[in-house]
Order: C-alpha cells, then structure tokens, then sequence
C-alpha cells in the first residue's frame, strides 16, 4: 500500500531523502593504527549519509571502539584522513569534536550523578558572561535539548543520581543535542535498558535522524540494528570486511561476515551424565529476596533460572555464595551444611561465583590479567611464602590459550581488553579455582556471538566434567538451547524446576510475570541466526537478549 503524500510519514521519508542526496555526513578513508605489535586498524574505510543510523558491528576486538577513539580525537591515527560534512577533519582532542558537533555517548555512562540534569548536559561547556555562568540561557538550552525527548522525568533541576539507568541515557543524548551535534555514536547504548526505556531511546533516534542527524550505532544485538538501523558496516580483525542495507540483507549473512564463518549449529551440545545432588537449597530466604527457595543442583547438570530485571534472580546467587544474608532456610554443599558462609569459605568448599556486574565486582581493574585470573587461587604459585610471578605467567598463558582470550599477554592490564575478553578471564578465575559447583549470573554479558558459540561448548564441557553449573540468564534461547533444566523467579518466588523440554519461551514468560505454567508444550528449537542478539526484556517469543556485547577497550 503506498504513504500518501501528505502523511507525516511520507514527509519524513522525503526529508530523509533529500539530505540523503547532500554530501556524505563523514568519510573515514584508509584509518590505520597499531599499538605495538597489534594492527588494530587496518586502512578501514567508513562512510555515513546525512540523516541515516549507521550500525557498527563486529565482534568484540574487532576494532569498533577504537575506530570512534579516532573520530572523537581520543586517538590519533597512523595512517587515513576523515572529511566531516565535507572539510577535512582532523581533530586533536575529544574538544575539538566536541567544536566540530561530534558527540560520544559511550555505554559507560559519563555523569556526574550528585549534579543536576541541566549542569550534566552544559558540563564544560556553560554560557557565561563576565566571568558568570548565564542560569537562565543555561536552563533555556538545556530546555530546548529535553524538548526532543519527551521524557516526563527528564527535568532541568532533577538530580541526574535519581533518575532511572533509561533516563540516564538519555540525558546523555540530551547533551549530544545542546552541543548542536550532527555525528551522533552510540556506543552499546541499550545494554543496561529494560524493555520500556529501549523503545523511548529507539524512538528518540528515529527523531533525531529524520531531523538530519547522523547516527553510528554500535551493537551485536542484531535485532536492534534491524529495528532501527538503515545500513550497517562490519569490523573483523580490525578491517572493514562488508557493508549493507541492513532491510535487504539477511540476518545469517551479517553474522558470517562478523565471525568469518558460518554458524550452523549455535548451540552444540555435548554428551554428560546428571549425577548426585551437590547443591541443595531448602526454604532459602534473604533480607528481601530469595522468599523460601527449594532447589536442588546435581552434578552434571546445567540448571537455568530464567526472570525478569528485578525477580531476584541475582539476589538468590548472593544469598548461596555468602554475598547477601540469609535470613532462614539452608543451603547445602555436598550435603554439608554451608548457610551463613562467606566468600572465602565457599570458594574453599568449591563454589565459584561469577558476578553479572563485572565492572565494580568481576575483576580488580587496577590490575592485570594473570592477577584477575589467578587471585583467587595462589596457593600452587606459594613456596616459603613467596609467590612465584613466573609459574603464575604460565598457568595464565594456558588459560588465555583454552579460551581464546585476546590480550597481548598475561601483563597486560585488565581495562586493555575488550569487554568481552574481560568477562572471558573473570570466567577463567572460577576454572582456574577449580570450583565444582559454577554460580553463573549472565555469564554472556558482554560476549560477542562467535565467542558466545565458544562458551556453550566449553560449559557443555564442564558439565561433562561432573560440575554443576547454575545459569542465570535473561536471554531465553540460550537457557533454551544449554541447559538440561529450567526453574523461573518472580518477586523473590522460585518454580519449580523441570526439564527444558517442559518450557517454552512462552510458559517461562507467564511464570515470569506471575502467572502459571500449566500445560507448556516442548520447546521449539532456536535457529542459529535469528539467536545473535535481541533487545532486552522483549516478549520471549520474540528471542530477547540482555546481553550487551561491550568494548571496554581493544
């Protein structure tokens, strides 16, 4: 059926057009840079139209994160030049973007959260006069950037620590908007967003780009790039490897050229035995969440607890390794009585934790990779009470090795890697600790897809070792397509667990939003393609992923 002209759509679509026929927004021509011995870029070529979103994918390393450090003057290149709105740009500094209206809104959000919306957004940049700053032009600008975004809880005055993480978000657009800016990147920008606040910031870009602004949108979640991205350029190894209309190109073809393969099988699964129970919960309550929690984890087996944000998924983890108190009930290792332990005594016991905030509880930032690794086992490292460096060097080389972590070596410092390399060590720390009993809370935050495929394999594998393995996700084909059974939380409360093959995306979604699970048909398997990335907290059916694949650094 054909717009009519005169539709505010129709009109939208004719704007689009027309800036569409204007010079290109930004070219980036043959960027290279090289740190050491790494070739992070590789002569890359990207170009982005007036008024368009340009999706950035690729998986983690691949050099995307770097290649906007170039574009916001954060790193200088080896080699290429850039032409912004059709001059030569060549800033020398994050300022000199900031002047030639290129705005970063990293997925690391950058405010100042005991200051207020309207000093967030003007931050560095407020109108003065005299040596004064102009509060009422201040809060005039600052008025005028919120307009577009249609936020009821986005006031000037508002303290920016009070607002939601989505509101967050979006004041962090709002400062793109009163800087005047017409490249706008978007770096994982929905990867701490529920459901809600993902359609708000989708809706603010299609705003911004009908009114001409240039977007760069980097994600995996595919899903996201085709609801709202209109082309699309793929990194790999840091080179340019393919580029698109993202509504004539097939999911299947984006992800081979992400990962130089095909992946006909995302979810492989190996052979194991479901042995003796290890981990037994019995009536656990917490100070506010788990409320009578009955589990029981055998050896062997992989056990998904599927909830939405906020069901008390994590709380139920932190209650079991000693994180959290536990206000009644048992949990029971081996059939040992372990309630009211500590960290410490867990991990001596052989429980391992893997924390979904790996930012501020997943690693030591100040330190580097074979510290992050090895911290929580040094006792073969030990002799006479001296820690040997070297041994310690070697055990990490071989972890680095069985999972494929992409560091310059074991010295390297953790904030070098990219996200998804650091949830990769934070992984090996619990292998390497040997623990028998893995708490895995997301444990593919920040996982790009073909490392994703790598990781079910290896968790098959460790099942096939006897170790119990509990696996919290928000990504239901995962828990799907790994796990051998399934229990969903709501409010604290916890299911039963059955058989993944009782659960259907749908059933788990009734029991996640309080309703029964009465009569689920077997569950549909997921196709590879259509599994590499959602947006979060979409209706089941419809394949939602959380999981942001991040780039901390490359």
């Amino acid at each position: 059926m054909s717009v009519p002209t005169d539709s505010p759509t129709a009109g939208h679509e004719s704007e689009r057009a027309a800036t569409r026929e204007a010079p290109l927004a930004l070219r980036m021509i043959g960027i290279s840079k090289t740190f050491g011995s790494t070739r992070a870029l590789v002569e890359v070529d990207l170009d982005v139209r007036p008024g368009e979103v340009h999706a950035l994918v690729g998986e983690n390393g691949a050099g995307k994160s770097t290649l906007m450090k170039v574009l916001s003057g954060a790193l200088q290149p080896d080699a290429g030049r850039m032409i912004l709105q059709g001059r030569p740009y060549a800033p020398r500094g994050p300022l000199d973007a900031r002047d030639a209206r290129v705005a970063m809104i990293y997925q690391e959000l950058s405010l100042a959260p005991d200051l207020s919306v309207e000093e967030n957004v003007l931050l560095g940049a407020e109108p003065t006069a005299l040596g004064f700053v102009r509060r009422r032009h201040m809060r005039s600008q600052v008025e005028e950037a919120l307009r577009l975004l249609h936020h009821p809880d986005i006031r000037p005055g508002a303290r920016v620590g009070d607002l939601s993480i989505g509101a967050q978000q979006l004041v962090e657009v709002a400062r793109a908007l009163a800087a005047k800016a017409r490249v706008v990147v978007m770096d994982e920008p929905t990867s701490s967003l529920g459901q809600a606040d993902t359609e708000v910031l989708f809706e603010v870009i299609r705003r911004l780009r009908d009114s001409g602004v240039s977007i760069i949108y980097i994600s995996h979640f595919l899903e996201e790039v085709r609801a709202v991205a209109d082309r699309f350029s793929v990194l790999r190894d840091g080179r340019a490897v393919g580029t698109g209309e993202v509504a004539s190109t097939p999911t299947s073809e984006i992800i081979r050229l992400m990962v130089g393969r095909e992946l006909a099988e995302m979810y492989h699964r190996t052979p194991h035995e479901i042995g003796p129970v290890v981990l037994d919960l019995s009536a656990l309550t917490g100070r506010k969440m788990p409320q009578n929690a009955d589990l029981a984890l055998c050896r062997g087996e992989i056990l998904g607890i599927a909830g939405l944000i906020g069901s008390g998924r994590t709380e139920l983890v932190r209650a079991v390794f000693g994180l959290d108190e536990v206000v009644s009930g048992q949990v029971r290792v081996d059939g040992l009585s372990t309630t009211g332990w500590k960290p410490p005594r867990m991990l001596k016991r052989g429980v391992g934790y893997l924390s979904e905030d790996r930012k501020t509880e997943g690693l030591a930032e100040n330190l580097t990779v074979v510290d992050n690794l090895t911290l929580s086992r040094l006792e073969p490292y030990v002799s006479f009470g001296f820690l040997s460096r070297r041994r310690a060097r070697e055990a990490a080389r071989e972890w680095i090795r069985r999972l494929g972590i992409r560091t310059r070596g074991p010295d390297q410092p953790i904030t070098g890697l990219s996200g998804g390399n650091q949830q990769k060590v934070a992984l090996a720390r619990l292998l390497h600790q040997e623990a028998d009993v893995l708490l895995l809370d997301e444990p593919t935050r920040g996982i790009d897809v073909g490392s994703k495929v790598d990781l079910y394999a290896l968790i098959g594998e460790l099942a096939a070792q006897s170790k119990a393995i509990l696996w919290i996700s928000s990504y239901l084909p995962e828990l799907l397509g790994v796990c051998d059974s399934l229990a969903v939380m709501h409010r604290g409360l916890l299911s039963e667990k059955r058989p993944v093959s009782d659960w259907t995306p749908e059933a788990i979604m009734r029991v996640a939003t309080g309703g029964d699970a009465s009569s689920p048909e077997p569950a549909a398997p997921e196709p590879a393609a259509e599994a590499a990335g959602h947006t979060p907290q979409r209706n089941a059916s419809e394949s939602p992923d959380p999981h942001p694949d991040e780039e901390a650094g490359e």
